[in-house]
């Protein structure tokens, strides 16, 4: 049986329950998996209060976001810096466990950066309905989470009644590293060259400095637009710009190119479609979108092999173990 664990006295700008992997296997049938755009700050605020790395908790954007404490219990807050997190009007520790009780006021401003996104975790998780197998809310779909959207004033939150975690706080050695300048790990294709793009296209993909648009979100993260060569004079049947294809599936992190304009596709995006997919961003390079802020940060990509890939997925999976954190 769960318990009220906060109200929203404010709710942000989108703020979403999520949990993770999401929903795999059903792309199929027109759904990307949801989850949390930065996986790894997500998954290392569940670890911290003692919850499975998946567990449903909250996303966090911009930040704005106001609760009031309804029950005595565990949290952890994680991501962006520079949120001005306090508790009763105190500052408040990101990357550990806290105590709350009844009464207390979890409360953040605008996040100024590095990063975007935080990631708040309670002890037991957020208690809402598995729609598809997941407690995920997908924004294209509007199902998962609350309803199927974002936090509202006067929303309560539950979570079921567990023992006290242990307290720990991340060691600053694991901390992921946030900035305004990104480098974020790729690999060529599906389609890339020789059959799409020229030699020179792919050496100014991975070789220039990109900027994230305003319009970034959950959907895709657009990137400043740029003229390619292109191996092709067109899509032939596909259309006219040799970026169309005949409709095909996209992966999550793929950079999707319409026209002369890179998208890499979040984990709300769309799950086919007729353009090209020139290079998709590892797995383990997918949390880094998530603390991207529209407008302002910027992009270099990197290749990397199908083992580097590997090594630093294994890598995060280390940084959400809980073994490896500090005892208060």
């Amino acid at each position: 049986m769960s318990l009220p664990v906060f109200d929203v006295v404010a709710p942000g700008l989108q703020t979403l329950v999520q949990d993770y992997p999401g929903r795999l296997g059903l792309q199929s049938k027109g759904f990307f998996p949801a989850g949390p755009m930065d996986h790894l700050s997500f998954r290392v605020a569940n670890s911290l209060v003692g919850n499975a790395p998946g567990t449903a908790a909250l996303e966090i954007p911009m930040g704005r976001l106001t609760l009031k404490v309804l029950a005595e219990t565990s949290v952890a807050v994680t991501g962006a810096e520079g949120s001005g997190l306090t508790l009763n009007g105190e500052p408040m520790p990101l990357w550990e466990t806290v105590r709350v009780v009844p009464g207390d006021e979890i409360k953040c401003a605008i996040v100024k950066g590095p990063g975007f996104r935080l990631y708040l975790a309670v002890a037991g998780g957020i208690e809402v309905p598995s729609v598809l197998g997941s407690r995920a809310t997908y924004t294209m779909g509007g199902i998962g989470g609350v309803e199927g959207r974002a936090l509202t004033k006067g929303d309560v939150l539950h979570a079921p009644p567990v023992p006290p975690p242990a307290r720990l706080r991340l060691p600053a050695s694991l901390r992921p590293a946030l900035a305004n300048d990104w480098e974020i790990e790729v690999m060529r294709g599906p389609h890339a060259d020789p059959d799409f793009l020229t030699e020179q296209d792919w050496r100014d993909l991975i070789g220039r400095e990109w900027k994230v648009d305003l319009n970034a979100n959950r959907v895709g993260t657009r990137l400043q637009a740029h003229r390619f060569q292109w191996a092709r004079p067109s899509g032939g049947v596909a259309g006219g710009h040799p970026s169309n294809i005949l409709d095909g599936s996209y992966p999550v992190g793929g950079i999707n190119t319409n026209g002369d304009v890179p998208v890499i596709l979040g984990p709300d995006g769309p799950t086919a479609g007729g353009f090209t997919v020139i290079g998709t961003v590892v797995h383990a390079g997918l949390w880094k979108t998530g603390q991207l802020r529209p407008g302002r940060d910027t992009i270099r990509f990197r290749e990397v092999s199908l083992d580097e890939a590997l090594s630093l997925a294994a890598r995060a999976d280390y940084t959400t173990n809980p073994h490896h954190y500090e005892e208060l």
